[in-house]
């Protein structure tokens, strides 16, 4: 048994990672699901999470790449690395999802629709966690799909360092180290990583050879800083910094012939800080938390003629404190501020205050097992908003005489406020824009390694992009609009994870939406009806690990109501392996689209043919 826990934490979250397996489950703890912190196996709400050992195990590049192996997620780029890329949680888009880093807010107030997703690399990640549902009743506004969590790595005891580089297609190459002490008093770690690549165009009319087009370049660079002082045993400052730049060439529009030019040129730089400070008082009681961050966001265009520069801020300080009673029982509670801004020629703002609490119990015994019990609570007052109340509950139960079997609900409520991009800007922009409302349900039940969610969302006044074209279909424009009355999306997940034979781990997961529609019960654009991933590792031979994946997504179109062109219904098969030289040495390699695959999740824009990539991984 302790050989098949150890594979599976080593393998756990990747396809599958909120099986209910308590044995693997106990081992996890995660932060999202109620702002404080909790075992994976204690938290009612549908949480998957990627660990450090997954992203290396599989070979990700990019969070995105790394997220759509989850049940229930779908992404979608205009083009390869560093391109705008959006992600569907649950059918929905991504300015529904909230994400952060290390509990700062990443979604872009100057966006066009949610977090820069493109931007996101892993290295340098502890952990992913991703909470589904609709989650405003603990966070607030955007969290109406979901939240999203990123975990930078902290500073283990003594005195560490770690370094890799990895070179492969479209001369393409990853390095990056970190360096971390820790020990009774203080803790500090810097981790400085960058993604640079020659690509390939954005651009590629839908059946043409990529090649006979000029190359897209993009290069990252990330830096995660992380200090902290023990004051005492129940006192703490915590401090992080993460900076990501962003820089590259896409293909521009050329409103003549109403077309993107694969040969054309423009440049493309961001600059994003996110900054915090926290101050921790715990005690056998008690856990309070003080804390200020900013979001600091920056876009430029060099080479536009209009809208070069996109600045925004978002500024949050707030309290909350978690009080324990009983056994495994609490209540947290709370109040945050945040102002929103949006620099340059639009030079809006807005601000909201939220009082909110979240409070846990659990109960033995009840019905023949542990039941848990959930309920939180929020109040938001904005500055140009109506007021919103949201709300969640969630209800688990472990059986206890059928070992494996558990059951969940989660219900809640939530709201996204317009963008002031959306709001404001002078060609997509609409200022009668009104905010969305969310009510989501989800309904679990698992038997051991196998898990079967049903979900199901309706969007009130949806906010989406209306785009307009001529008689021959090509696009001349659009502009932001709430989609009149209740969109719904439902559907079905399911998991299964297991060590089908000594060594060999199985993760697989399939997603099904019965309904993504709009009031009129036209399909929503960009969705995948269907989703299945599958992967394999093998770990019988001493040192090696042995990975093999596939994700199908079936059909999609890329407009509404089933128009445009079918981007659905391919399969992508990659194949991974690393072997440990010495305790403090990996080489590793991986080949993505094994078979070739021509295809593209977005009409019009490239995807990565066969790609191989080698590395080397050090530590000391």
């Amino acid at each position: 048994m302790k050989h098949t826990i150890t594979l599976s934490l080593v393998a756990a979250s990747l396809l599958a990672t909120a099986s209910f397996a308590q044995e693997d489950l106990g081992e996890i703890t995660v932060t999202t699901a109620t702002q404080t912190t909790q075992k994976l196996d204690e938290v009612t709400s549908n949480v998957d999470v990627i660990t450090a050992e997954d992203i290396e195990a599989r070979g990700y590049t990019t969070v995105a790449q790394a997220l759509s192996a989850i049940a229930g997620i779908s992404t979608v780029s205009n083009g390869g690395l560093g391109k705008s890329t959006s992600l569907y949680l649950r059918g929905m888009d991504s300015k529904h999802t909230l994400v952060l880093i290390d509990g700062v807010r990443y979604n872009d107030p100057t966006s066009l629709s949610g977090a820069p997703w493109a931007d996101l690399m892993v290295d340098d990640i502890a952990q992913i966690e991703v909470v589904k549902g609709a989650q405003s009743g603990i966070w607030g506004a955007n969290a109406s799909a979901g939240v999203v969590n990123i975990i930078t790595k902290k500073a283990q005891k003594g005195t560490h360092a770690a370094a890799h580089i990895e070179g492969g297609s479209f001369g393409t190459w990853k390095y990056g180290a970190n360096i971390s002490t820790a020990d009774e008093a203080y803790y500090a770690k810097v981790g400085y990583n960058v993604v640079d690549t020659k690509g390939f165009t954005a651009v590629a009319p839908y059946g043409t050879d990529i090649n006979q087009y000029e190359d897209d370049k993009y290069k990252n660079q990330t830096l995660n800083i992380k200090a902290g002082y023990n004051f005492n045993a129940d006192n703490t400052l915590d401090l992080a910094y993460t900076y990501i730049k962003g820089k590259g060439d896409a293909d521009p529009y050329d409103s003549s012939t109403y077309a993107f030019d694969p040969n054309g040129k423009y440049g493309i730089e961001s600059t994003d800080k996110f900054m915090k400070a926290n101050f921790r008082h715990s005690d056998s009681i008690e856990t309070l938390n003080l804390y200020a961050q900013r979001s600091d966001f920056s876009r430029y265009y060099p080479d536009a003629t209009f809208g070069q520069h996109f600045d925004g801020k978002i500024d949050e300080y707030g309290i909350n404190s978690k009080f324990s009673y009983r056994t495994k029982d609490f209540i947290l509670v709370g109040v945050d501020h945040k102002k929103y801004s949006h620099e340059n020629d639009i030079g809006k703002s807005y601000d909201t205050t939220g009082v909110f609490a979240t409070n846990t119990n659990t109960f033995e015994g009840f019905l023949g097992g542990t039941t848990i019990l959930t309920e939180s609570l929020r109040y938001d007052n904005y500055s140009d908003f109506k007021n919103k109340t949201t709300g969640k509950i969630g209800l688990k139960h472990i059986n206890k005489y059928i070992e494996g079997l558990t059951g969940s609900f989660n219900y809640g409520t939530a709201y996204n406020v317009p963008t002031m991009y959306q709001l404001f800007d002078p060609f997509s922009g609409n200022t009668n824009l009104t905010p969305e409302n969310t009510d989501s349900y989800d309904v679990t039940i698992a038997y051991k390694d196998f898990k079967i969610t049903y979900f199901n969302n309706k969007i009130d006044n949806m906010i989406d992009y209306v785009s307009n074209y001529d008689a021959a279909g090509n696009w001349i424009g659009g502009g932001y609009d709430n989609i009149s009355g209740t969109s719904k999306i439902d559907g079905i997940e399911l998991t299964y994870q297991k060590e089908i034979f000594e060594s060999l781990l199985l993760n697989t997961n399939y997603t099904h939406l019965f309904t993504y529609e709009d009031n009129n019960g036209k399909t929503l654009a960009r969705r995948a009806k269907d989703t299945f991933n599958l992967a394999l590792d093998y770990y019988g031979i001493e040192n090696l690990h042995i990975g093999a994946d596939m994700q199908y997504v079936g059909e999609r179109f890329d407009r509404a109501d089933k128009q445009g062109e079918q981007t659905g219904k391919y399969a992508l098969f990659n194949l991974t392996a690393d072997y440990q030289i010495t305790d403090n040495i990996q080489v590793y390699g991986k080949i993505e689209n094994i078979g070739d695959k021509y295809y593209q999740t977005v009409y019009g824009y490239a995807t990565s043919p066969r790609a191989f990539y080698i590395g080397v991984r050090g530590k000391i």
